[in-house]
């Protein structure tokens, strides 16, 4: 009698099936926790700030498309939550012109006039506009003095407000980001710490230690900059985070 044991064969079919399920699961826990706040069709749950710039904003083709109207600054800001604190954002993003947008958070009204709001901006544009507009975190201040944080730099702004950098290994280049077509864009905002992505790759990030004047609320909004210039966003989920870490300016490693 053969005793002995026969063992199943694994066929490649088997080794894609498992390597294709693999993938399902990881990218399902990796959505865990993200709400749509644009349901594709509409401006439901969105306001435009200021409101005499509202014809900027509408849906096209299942995606919110901003034209500038006038060479001012103008907003779509989120309004189902202006108080957010910690979160992670996703969307897709196409610039199909020239030109200078971005993703406002912890965004209030600027009471000195300065501009329409304070907060603090990852910096969209063209390919081709410079390391200091796109993947960059800005800072709008309506009184903080404001420092640069460009594409593949690590800013910590310590408690007196001293500005220390580093440089990012494997930092975004601006060979990964697709002119005039959908690119993704991601960003953590977790107690002082702030990271920024554009298609998997970390861009910037920042940490704000300052004492006092930190922006620890308010509200998400995009933003149109330039007159003629025209921007288009999807595919936004927002995920609210339950715990606030704050950072001594030692950076954690996202994950994408």
């Amino acid at each position: 009698m053969n005793t002995s044991t026969k063992h199943p064969r694994f066929s490649p079919g088997m080794f894609g099936l498992s390597l294709l399920f693999a993938c399902f699961c990881a990218t399902a826990q990796d959505d865990v926790g993200f709400v749509s706040i644009f349901d594709g069709k509409t401006l439901r749950g969105w306001r435009a700030d200021p409101e005499s710039n509202a014809a900027a904003w509408s849906v096209k083709d299942g995606a919110i498309h901003g034209e500038g109207q006038e060479d001012r600054l103008a907003y779509l800001i989120y309004s189902g939550d202006e108080e957010l604190i910690d979160f992670e954002l996703r969307f897709s993003y196409r610039m199909l012109t020239k030109g200078n947008s971005g993703v406002e958070l912890r965004s209030r009204v600027d009471q000195t006039g300065k501009r329409p709001l304070e907060g603090y901006h990852a910096d969209l544009g063209h390919v081709g506009i410079g390391p200091q507009v796109l993947g960059a975190w800005d800072f709008h201040f309506a009184t903080r003095k404001e420092f640069p944080c460009e594409r593949g730099t690590q800013l910590v702004i310590d408690e007196n407000g001293g500005a220390h950098y580093n440089r990012i290994e494997n930092h975004l280049k601006i060979e990964d980001i697709k002119k005039h077509d959908w690119n993704s864009g991601h960003i953590i905002a977790r107690g002082n710490h702030f990271q920024f992505f554009i298609n998997g790759k970390l861009s910037s990030e920042f940490t704000d230690g300052i004492k006092e004047g930190r922006l620890e609320s308010g509200s998400i909004g995009l933003q149109l900059h330039d007159k003629g210039m025209v921007v288009e966003f999807k595919d936004i989920g927002l995920k609210r985070l339950t715990s606030t870490v704050e950072s001594s300016g030692i950076f954690p490693r996202g994950k994408q």
